[in-house]
C-alpha cells in the first residue's frame, strides 16, 4: 500500500525535475552545475515551490471588489520591489531551492532535451568480467547462506503433513533435512568501457573564456558517456607547439602561450591508444577543442595523422572550434576538406556559451 506521503514526495520530485528540464539550456550553456557538482549528485537551484493559500485582510477593510483603485491596479505592494542596493524593507524576498540529481537523472534529461540516441558500441569492443549470482537453491551449505525462508516454509509443510502441527501453539523446529541454502553460480557478463581523449589548444590566442567553454561541454560529454557505458576513462592532452599529458585539473586550470601544432596533440592522442587502448576493445572517442589557429605548414601533417591513425579507429572524432578574438580559424576549413570520406568527423563551431548546447547535440546526436 502506498502511503500519502510517498505519493505526494513523487508529485514533488516529478515537478522539481519538470522545472530542471525547463531552465536546461540555461544550465547547460553557463555551467551553472559544474560548480555544485559533487561525488554522484549534482545540486541545482530552483525558484521555491509555495503551495497557493488565502489570506485574510484586515478586519473592516472590505470585500472583494470593494474600495477605491481601477481595474487591474496592483494593490498590496510596496514601493521599490524589487532586488538591489536600498533601505531595508520588511516585504518578502525570492527564495531559491537547492535540489539534488543523480548524474544518472541528468544523463537523462540531457537525452530527452536533445533527442539524443542511443549509443551502439562497436561490435568487438566489449570486454567481459566475471561475477558471482545467487540464482539457485541448494539442500547444502554454509550457515551464513542459509536461506531462512525457504526453510522455515519447508519445516511447516513437513509438520503440517505429519499431523504434528498445532496452530494454537504455532512452534517449528526446522530439521536437517528442512535446511536450504542460497547457491551462486559464476556468469560471465558484458563490460563495454570507452575511452575519452580531450585535446585542447592552450597557445597564446585562446583565453579563459574559451576554456570555460571547453570546460563546460566536457562535463556534459561526460555525464552522456558515462550514462551509455559501464566505465569511462579519461585521459587529457594540452598542446601549444609541444602536446603534453596532463591530469583532468591542470587541463582546465593550465596558462600557457606560444605557437601552434596541432599535429603534437595528435601524435600524443595515437600514442596514449596504443599504451592503453586497444582498439579491439576499448571505443574511443576524441573531443578536440582549439580557436583554429595552426601553423600553416603543419594542416598537411595534421591530416595525414588523421587519415592514418586516428579516424580509422574511433567511434568518433569531434572538432570543435571555439571563436577567439586571436585566432584565425582556418583550421576548421582542412576539416572539411575531408569530412565526406570520414563518416565518425562530426565538426562543430562554437561562437560562445550560447552555442555549447547546439554543439554537444552536432558531436552527441549520431548514436556512435
Amino acid at each position: 500500500m502506498v502511503r500519502r506521503i510517498d505519493r505526494d514526495q513523487q508529485r514533488f520530485d516529478k515537478i522539481i525535475k519538470g522545472k530542471v528540464r525547463q531552465q536546461l539550456r540555461k544550465y547547460i550553456n553557463h555551467g551553472e552545475m559544474i560548480g555544485r557538482k559533487g561525488r554522484e549528485t549534482v545540486s541545482i537551484p530552483v525558484p521555491n515551490i509555495e503551495i497557493p493559500h488565502f489570506q485574510h485582510g484586515e478586519k473592516g477593510s472590505g470585500g472583494v471588489g470593494q474600495g477605491e483603485g481601477e481595474v487591474g491596479q496592483p494593490i498590496g505592494r510596496g514601493k521599490g520591489e524589487g532586488d538591489g542596493p536600498g533601505q531595508a524593507g520588511n516585504e518578502r524576498g525570492q527564495h531559491i531551492r537547492e535540489v539534488e540529481l543523480t548524474l544518472e537523472e541528468l544523463a537523462d534529461m540531457l537525452g530527452e532535451a536533445l533527442e539524443l540516441p542511443r549509443i551502439e558500441p562497436k561490435g568487438e569492443d566489449a570486454l567481459t568480467s566475471q561475477k558471482d549470482r545467487y540464482t539457485s537453491i541448494r539442500p547444502t551449505g554454509p550457515d551464513s547462506l542459509r536461506h531462512f525462508k525457504r526453510t522455515y516454509k519447508r519445516a511447516l509443510r513437513r509438520m503440517i503433513a505429519t499431523n504434528n502441527y498445532d496452530p494454537k501453539d504455532p512452534f517449528i523446529v526446522p530439521t536437517k533435512d528442512d535446511e536450504r541454502f542460497r547457491s551462486w553460480k559464476t556468469v560471465t557478463e558484458p563490460h563495454t568501457n570507452a575511452a575519452v581523449i580531450y585535446m585542447m589548444d592552450v597557445s597564446g590566442s585562446m583565453t579563459d573564456v574559451q576554456k570555460e567553454i571547453v570546460r563546460t561541454e566536457a562535463f556534459w560529454i561526460d555525464t552522456w558517456l558515462k550514462r551509455q557505458y559501464d566505465g569511462i576513462e579519461r585521459r587529457y592532452i594540452v598542446h601549444d607547439a609541444v602536446a603534453h599529458e596532463v591530469d583532468e585539473d591542470t587541463f582546465y586550470r593550465i596558462r600557457e602561450s606560444g605557437g601552434t601544432r596541432i599535429s603534437s596533440a595528435y601524435r600524443a592522442a595515437d600514442h596514449i591508444i596504443k599504451r592503453d587502448f586497444p582498439p579491439s576493445q576499448w571505443n574511443i572517442y576524441c573531443f578536440q577543442f582549439s580557436d583554429g589557429d595552426n601553423w600553416g605548414e603543419d594542416n598537411s601533417d595534421c591530416i595525414e595523422n588523421l587519415k592514418q591513425n586516428l579516424f580509422p579507429i574511433c567511434n568518433l572524432f569531434c572538432y570543435g572550434q571555439v571563436r577567439s578574438p586571436y585566432g584565425s580559424g582556418d583550421f576548421i576549413k582542412e576539416l572539411r576538406k575531408v569530412e565526406e570520406e570520414f563518416d565518425n568527423l562530426i565538426l562543430s563551431e562554437i561562437d560562445d556559451k550560447e552555442a555549447i548546447y547546439g554543439s554537444i547535440k552536432t558531436f552527441l546526436g549520431t548514436g556512435k
